[in-house]
Order: structure tokens, then C-alpha cells, then sequence
């Protein structure tokens, strides 16, 4: 027997510039149907430096959905016909005021690919300019360089609970660690 759900097609049942909600009839291995919501999302583009003090460029932003505060990457949507790598450059300098060097991928990640298809995609650089305030300051409380060597105890303790943050960081720990 298969384990694979099948989509035999679905619609929207309503939408905006950042996501759709739709409704999919999904057949499942067993032959019976289910109706399941799902969203459909834009990619997300992130990006951080670390600097030669193994810190990590990181956002103190309060999360009004779940009231809850955490350190973050800087991250946004990807506009139509934009690179992921471009955007990730762009939200990096409108969310801290710095300009990364040149961005390496690290990672991709589906936060919640039991309910989203968003995915989000990771960037960091080994350098970084400071160019002046953040155009986008109201997204966050303070920008600070974040030693990597916390950043497991700041996992533990809470302060960086988003899923794309907490897998990012925990990887660049690993290879400053390498």
C-alpha cells in the first residue's frame, strides 16, 4: 500500500498580495477523501552576516500572533520577479541599516509543509557595512550582533523561537564550530 496523499484538485477560498487559502480534496492511501485547507505563500527571503567576532547580525521584534518576543534574521517576502538572494540583500539593509557582503545560501526550510508550502530561503555573509538607520526600523526594538556561541542557550531558554531562526543559527553555530 502507498502512503502518498493525493491532490485531485483544489480552490481558493480567499486571498491576498501574501497568501491564498484554499481548499483541496485529498484523496489518501486508503481511498477515502478528506477535505484539507492549505496555504499557498510566497517565498521568504532572510538574510544575517556573521562577523570575524563569530556574531551574528540579528532583530529584537515582539510577534503580536503569538505575543511573544524573540531574536530573528531579517526576512520578507520576495517580490514578483525578484531574486531570492536580491531580496534577502534588500530586507537585511531595510531591517538593520547594514548591507551584507556577498550572500552565501545556506539553507531552505518549509516551516509548516503540513498546513503551508511557504518556503524559506537563508542567506548569511561574512561581512557586512553599516549604511545608517534601518528604513524599516518599526519592525523591531534593536538590531545587535549576537555571539553564536549563545545561540544554543537562547534556543533553550526561548528567545529565538522562530523555526526558520532557530534551524539557521543552529547551523551557522555548527560551522563556526567546524
Amino acid at each position: 500500500m502507498s502512503s502518498v496523499w493525493r491532490n485531485l484538485g483544489e480552490h481558493t477560498v480567499y486571498e491576498n498580495p501574501w497568501l491564498k487559502v484554499n481548499l483541496a480534496d485529498v484523496e489518501l492511501p486508503d481511498g477515502r477523501h478528506l477535505d484539507h485547507y492549505l496555504l499557498r505563500q510566497r517565498p521568504v527571503a532572510l538574510a544575517t552576516a556573521v562577523n570575524e567576532h563569530n556574531e551574528a547580525l540579528l532583530i529584537w521584534r515582539h510577534r503580536f500572533i503569538t505575543d511573544t518576543w524573540g531574536w530573528e534574521l531579517a526576512a520578507g517576502v520576495v517580490e514578483d520577479g525578484e531574486r531570492v538572494e536580491d531580496a534577502a540583500a534588500r530586507e537585511m539593509l531595510e531591517e538593520t541599516g547594514w548591507r551584507p557582503g556577498p550572500l552565501r545560501h545556506l539553507l531552505t526550510v518549509e516551516p509548516s509543509n503540513g498546513l503551508a508550502d511557504g518556503r524559506h530561503h537563508v542567506y548569511w555573509a561574512r561581512s557586512a557595512e553599516y549604511v545608517g538607520a534601518p528604513e524599516d526600523d518599526f519592525e523591531s526594538d534593536r538590531r545587535a550582533w549576537v555571539p553564536l556561541g549563545s545561540v544554543p542557550a537562547l534556543v533553550a531558554e526561548g528567545e529565538i523561537r522562530s523555526a526558520n531562526a532557530v534551524a539557521a543559527l543552529l547551523m551557522l553555530h555548527h560551522l563556526a564550530r567546524a
